[in-house]
């Protein structure tokens, strides 16, 4: 798993659109990537309707949140399309962005064509600040949120 405190690895995937999504485009802005192991499958169609319930106030806090996994373009879209996910799910292909985010699993695993269930909050100047193993789903969005505004107020109460 990447470690808390690197410069988040870069990436442009496509997203369910098929537009091009570059991570370093996004200097300046908290930005939430979860990774999801499969398109329609439980846990995941869980974790999806939880980040669209919470889209909202994710945008209201100007943080970017980015979906992300192994499926195609048109899978991510018709996932977002049967969940009403408003927000941007990228399609990793080629596993080459899984794989630097340490969400790869490796061949011998039961599912090594599916991404692990990882989350990377990225700050503003491109530094992983928070990493999750993601076990409570339904709770994770207000985790994500209630944890980058304890890092915005560390932030400042330091500056």
């Amino acid at each position: 798993m990447l470690e808390e405190g690197i410069a988040a690895p870069p990436f442009t995937l496509p997203d369910q659109r098929g537009e091009p999504v570059t991570l370093t485009d996004l200097r300046g802005r908290w930005v939430v990537v979860w990774w999801f192991p499969k398109a329609f499958t439980s846990g995941c169609t869980l974790e999806v309707q939880g980040f669209r319930d919470r889209f909202a106030e994710f945008e209201a806090e100007g943080i970017v949140v980015l979906g992300a996994s192994f499926d195609t373009p048109a899978d991510n879209g018709a996932f977002a399309d049967a969940y009403g996910y408003t927000g941007r799910i990228l399609s990793d292909v080629d596993r080459a962005a899984g794989e630097a985010y340490r969400t790869a699993r490796p061949p011998d695993d039961d599912y090594p064509e599916y991404a692990k269930r990882r989350t990377f909050v990225i700050d503003p100047e491109g530094v992983v600040r928070k990493v999750y193993a993601v076990k409570d789903i339904p709770q994770h969005p207000a985790q994500i949120l209630d944890d980058i505004r304890a890092l915005r107020a560390g932030s400042r109460s330091t500056a």
